[in-house]
């Protein structure tokens, strides 16, 4: 019989401080307007004293398992995507496998950058499918405060800290992952980075001096790259998930800039309310991005029990990943099929509308690069009369 992965459990923390664009006009040279117009950012979340990625990832899957009905000695895998572990060694799962009291789990550390809850999904259905493992828990969970160079208006404004777990559970109803899509292109490796503090470059008193330990992004680079494989790896996954446009009732991007999420929306041809944002609340959240706005889609009744909705993140690596989940938190219950309902007629059309709409889609993602291309030069004139 053919195992399915199904979330059952689901929870979010985010430290209790918040740093408005406000408090960052008294630290940078910046404003609340200049943040908002660029990346719809509002506020932020950041650690306090004795809170770290750690502890935000504990209080997560207890949360998760509360909601699930599942103790911790029943989990059987712990995956904690994150960029910004408490140590170098240990690894920060192993940290949380002993103090949720996850005794018999298994506890691995996942690096993909922003991307790396969809990874980490897209690997717990897998172990579970195969049969090896019945409860995987998968945490999305970053202290990006630690990691940003608060000197740099560029980037400090941009990202917070925060965590989101789901627990995976093994179904024989078909449910989870429909489809997905996992990517990577290297040679941009370097748009966003930390160039100190590891074996090139370890940490030193020239690291320290330079402030090479802080992460340096190219906000040209990874804009162009986000926008263009947000629209195609979402056509790839809804095309190869055997499921219409029309099927899908939510889509979830990573939170990274309100103008990236505008752009990919325009592009696909989305209405605003199929599309989760809520980055002007907590920022670049990283790897915890998508399973915050998860969580937040549930608590505003956004997402019901058999709807269908699409994860796609994107980041440093550079990364991507997307799938197509079928949400069914709770056992289903088999319905009989109204001979009027049958979904046959439906099915045989599919492929013609899906191929229609990819075929919009590549149309309008054409068309805007197009016409920021052409109006590239025209932006730059202005800065430069602007400036004098």
């Amino acid at each position: 019989m053919k195992r399915y992965g199904r979330i059952t459990g689901w929870g979010k923390s985010v430290p209790a401080r918040v740093l408005t664009n406000f408090d960052l006009e008294q630290m940078v040279d910046t404003s609340d307007e200049w943040i908002v117009t660029r990346t719809g950012i509002r506020e932020r979340h950041v650690v306090g004293p004795g809170e770290t990625t750690a502890t935000m990832s504990l209080e997560a899957c207890r949360k998760a398992l509360e909601q699930a009905r599942v103790s911790p000695e029943e989990v059987d895998l712990i995956i904690i995507a994150t960029s910004t572990p408490d140590y170098l060694c240990p690894p920060v799962s192993s940290m949380v496998q002993d103090q949720l009291g996850a005794t018999r789990a298994g506890a691995f550390t996942l690096v993909a950058g922003c991307t790396g809850f969809v990874y980490g999904l897209v690997t717990a259905s897998q172990f579970i499918e195969t049969g090896l493992y019945e409860r995987v828990l998968v945490v999305g969970v970053e202290t990006l405060s630690k990691a940003v160079d608060w000197t740099d208006r560029a980037t400090c404004v941009l990202f917070g800290d925060g965590c989101g777990a789901v627990l995976v559970e093994a179904s024989d109803t078909p449910t989870g992952i429909l489809s997905c899509e996992l990517g990577s292109d290297g040679s941009d490796w370097d748009a966003l980075m930390a160039p100190g503090g590891g074996c090139v470059k370890p940490f030193s008193e020239e690291v320290l001096h330079n402030r090479e330990h802080y992460l340096r992004m190219d906000g040209k680079r990874i804009f162009k790259f986000a926008t263009r494989k947000m629209t195609e790896a979402v056509t790839n996954v809804v095309r190869a998930s055997g499921l219409s446009w029309d099927d899908i009732d939510l889509i979830i991007p990573h939170q990274a800039n309100a103008r990236i999420t505008d752009l990919a929306m325009r592009r696909l041809g989305v209405e605003p309310e199929k599309m989760m944002v809520n980055v002007e609340r907590y920022g670049n959240t990283s790897a915890a991005s998508i399973p915050l706005a998860l969580c937040d889609a549930l608590e505003e009744g956004r997402l019901q029990s058999g709807d269908h909705v699409v994860l796609i993140g994107f980041g440093a690596g550079l990364t991507w990943g997307a799938a197509v989940l079928h949400w069914q938190p709770e056992s289903e219950v088999e319905e009989l099929i109204n001979v009027e309902d049958s979904p046959l007629l439906a099915s045989l059309f599919k492929p013609v509308r899906n191929a229609v709409w990819s075929t919009q889609v590549a149309a309008r993602a054409r068309l805007q690069d197009m016409t920021m291309a052409a109006m590239t030069p025209i932006y730059r004139l202005q800065r430069r009369i602007m400036r004098k």
